[in-house]
């Protein structure tokens, strides 16, 4: 039994919806993996501990304050309605925003540690060399850190298309709109139809083993670390 229509509409709105908040994460989460890895300050745990609250709450409680802030009576929802936006709660931007908080760890703890293993020599060796801040973090960070950089992207993509506790608060189960593969499939077993859950649970299945056998065929240190 082939895939129908809603399911094509939820495996591409998945897909749109990994790519668009792999994108922001690692723009947003590159600075921060950097300012977390170079920093001092009495901050430092306090901002790691907000980054890596989403792998000890569960996604619903996420998802209701996430909800809650967003929603017309919270001060997200507020700035957004000020600013002409409307309300995030059920659209596709609610859907990025929640999946950004969501993910975030698993793109800054990567990129983190790999720029914590570069050390401070490579960038005071580029510092004699007359080498502004800006090109030191391109030519010796970024290739050194690269290892780092791309589990950051294929963790933070397939964490994404994993989602289903957040998306489902946020977002509901609108078609063609929030309704994502989790939920899809969630839709499908509700109603007792079996055989389009096994293809979707099946290529979800598929799809994880490949993203883990790229990662650690690419990145061996990444199978040492998880151990």
């Amino acid at each position: 039994m082939a895939l129908e229509a809603q399911d094509w509409a939820a495996v591409w709105l998945t897909l749109k919806l990994a790519a668009t908040v792999t994108v922001l994460l690692l723009c947003v989460g590159t600075p921060l993996a950097w300012w977390l890895a170079r920093t001092r300050s009495r901050l430092r745990g306090v901002v790691s501990a907000l980054v890596a609250m989403p792998l000890v709450l569960p996604p619903t409680v996420l998802g209701f304050y996430l909800l809650v802030l967003m929603g017309p009576n919270g001060p997200v929802g507020g700035l957004t309605q000020a600013l002409g936006l409307g309300l995030l709660p059920f659209t596709f931007q609610g859907l990025v925003l929640g999946s950004l908080i969501y993910s975030m760890p698993f793109v800054v703890q990567p990129i983190q540690n790999a720029i914590e293993a570069i050390g401070a020599r490579p960038l005071e060796v580029a510092a004699t060399l007359r080498a502004r801040p800006w090109d030191s973090f391109w030519t010796v960070v970024v290739p050194l850190a690269r290892p780092g950089f791309l589990t950051a992207a294929v963790l933070g993509f397939a964490h994404t298309v994993g989602e289903f506790g957040v998306v489902l608060m946020i977002g509901g189960n609108i078609p063609g709109q929030t309704r994502v593969v989790s939920v899809q499939i969630f839709d499908r077993v509700e109603a007792f139809e079996y055989a389009h859950a096994h293809w979707l649970a099946g290529s979800m299945v598929a799809f994880s083993f490949l993203v883990l056998l790229i990662l650690y065929t690419v990145n061996p240190d990444a199978r040492r670390r998880a151990a």
